[in-house]
């Protein structure tokens, strides 16, 4: 089993900092937009350098959408940002209609999704909003894990023609992919091969999969741990071929099992090679108050618990 190591953590929001500040640097089309929340955003230094290119739209996220949209019309690349809650729940008129409707080039980029916003609570702690996104037509959904696919996700989703909504978070965690890395849309990572069982992860909950893997491994069972960054489109091709190697799977997702990336491989497992999953995620809930790993932990959203699953789907597997 491949070894992940890891010098420093970091927050997946700084990844995206990181990435629009370098787009700025290269790209004169891309402008940044928030809604009243440019230090959450990590726009500081895309502002400094670029403050002809930043619009701050207030507390007005349905404007703010519907000025991105606007701005596409003359060829602009807009980034509009704000937390996944209001990116989402709050505009979703806004990005049926103005956005996805008519396939504008718009990026939604929203910081602070799940359980790990922590202490803010349940009104904040959106679990809906892959699956909201996913529906709709056009959309290209992307939950990237680490600061530095963050980084790279944000660049690559530039050059991608057509609405995208790209989540990532604020509590700091591992850093484990390479710097250097391609990011390439609808292209699934393999982090690690075996013939047991099938462990498709995406956002924070890759890394408590890859936890899961060498604990497994200690017990002689080897998982295929897949990153799954892009929920949509998804990589059939590799969910697939995965599935057939060791006949069952386990999905971990920091997100609402209904529409989510559960749903989703059980849905390519369902259409063409039926066999056993079992899914890590937020079973039909609200959040609550308390610190990341506190609500992790309540909520099973942890190495342990993708262990558990492992050993279910294998035994379904064995009957």
């Amino acid at each position: 089993m491949k070894k992940y190591t890891f010098t420093e953590k970091k927050d997946t929001r700084s990844g995206f900092g990181a990435g629009i500040l370098e787009l700025g640097r290269t790209n004169p089309d891309v402008v940044a937009m928030t809604a009243d929340l440019a230090g959450s955003l990590k726009l500081e230094g895309f502002i400094k350098e670029f403050p002809e290119r930043y619009v701050q739209c207030g507390i007005a996220e349905a404007n703010m959408i519907g000025v991105a949209a606007g701005l596409t019309i003359g060829g602009k690349i807009p980034f509009a940002t704000t937390f996944a809650n209001f990116a989402t729940g709050r505009v979703y008129d806004q990005i049926r209609q103005s956005v996805c409707y008519s396939n504008k080039n718009v990026k939604i980029c929203a910081s602070h999704a799940g359980l790990t916003l922590g202490e803010d609570g349940a009104t904040h702690q959106i679990l809906e909003d892959l699956g909201m996104m996913k529906m709709l037509p056009n959309m290209t959904v992307i939950n990237p894990c680490d600061f530095n696919q963050t980084k790279a996700a944000t660049i690559a989703i530039a050059e991608h023609e057509g609405p995208v909504y790209l989540r990532f978070g604020r509590p700091v965690v591992p850093i484990f992919t390479p710097a250097d890395q391609k990011f390439e849309i609808g292209k699934a990572v393999i982090l690690n091969e075996g013939p047991d069982v099938s462990i498709f992860a995406t956002g924070h909950l890759v890394w408590e999969a890859i936890l899961a893997g060498e604990k497994l491994a200690e017990e002689g069972i080897e998982a295929n741990i897949i990153n799954i960054h892009t929920i949509k489109p998804l990589d059939e091709e590799a969910i697939l071929a995965s599935v057939k190697k060791t006949g069952c799977a386990v999905s971990a997702e920091e997100h609402m099992l209904n529409g989510g990336l559960g749903d989703s491989v059980a849905q390519v497992l369902a259409r063409n090679y039926p066999a056993p999953l079992e899914m890590i995620g937020v079973h039909d809930t609200f959040g609550e108050s308390g610190t990341p790993a506190q609500l992790m932990e309540k909520y099973g959203l942890t190495a342990d618990k993708i262990v558990e699953a492992v050993k279910k789907a294998m035994q379904r597997k064995a009957a």
